[in-house]
């Protein structure tokens, strides 16, 4: 029972990663959470997410996940071991980052 779940997410997912945009999403075939309930990524409103960022911990896919949610800007859920608010500060990080590298290069012009 378990198995068949398991092959019918990893079809799933396929299926989103070759009907996508154009952005490839095969990654998401190496990910530790394939086949997880996503409820656990999706916790409640002040609900642990301990046990979705141990699932993210060792995954090797890791970063492609949290660059996903970045770009996609994500605003819910664990995503590379991540959750929004974390998102956040890296969003308003690479901004920051950004924003100092573009008057960096106006004021040499």
């Amino acid at each position: 029972m378990i198995e068949a779940r398991m092959n019918e997410a990893r079809n799933q997912r396929q299926t989103e990663a070759l009907m996508s945009d154009g952005e490839d999403k095969s990654w998401q075939d190496f990910a530790n959470c394939l086949g997880v309930d996503p409820d656990l990524f999706f916790p409640e409103r002040g609900a642990s997410t301990r046990e979705a960022k141990e699932v993210c911990r060792g995954c090797v896919v890791r970063d492609d996940c949290l660059e996903y949610a970045l770009a996609n800007g994500e605003k819910f859920g664990i995503w590379g071991g991540m959750s929004e608010r974390e998102r956040r500060r890296i969003r308003r990080q690479r901004a920051l980052a950004r924003a100092a590298a573009a008057s960096t290069q106006t004021a040499t012009a």
